[in-house]
């Protein structure tokens, strides 16, 4: 009488997404109290006090940042690659220097 004899839950269907008809209708019946909305009010009311202004600069700069950062990693990866190269021929060299010193100890 183990996990064995466990019948297994058969999960319902996923619905379908809402028809844009539906989601008009449930914008017009939500209440003016609503918190999506009262969301979207103080979003206004921040933009008109500049602080949007403050918002888009720190995105832009953020922007920015990351955009020199990807450079520099792919530039970084570039060399990556190049010092690998380099350190398996220097491996491929020094196996080849063992193989001689190796011989010739015999």
């Amino acid at each position: 009488m183990g996990a064995k004899n466990k019948k297994r839950v058969v999960l319902p269907s996923r619905p379908d997404p809402p028809t844009v008809d539906q989601i008009l209708e449930d914008i017009n019946r939500a209440f003016q109290n609503d918190p999506v909305f009262s969301v979207l009010e103080d979003a206004n009311q921040d933009a008109k006090r500049g602080s949007s202004d403050n918002e888009v600069e720190t995105k832009y700069l953020q922007s920015c940042r990351y955009l020199e950062m990807n450079e520099r990693l792919q530039e970084v990866r570039g060399e990556l690659v190049q010092r690998r190269e380099e350190l398996r021929t220097a491996g491929e060299q020094l196996g080849i220097s063992v193989a001689e010193v190796k011989g010739k100890a015999l």
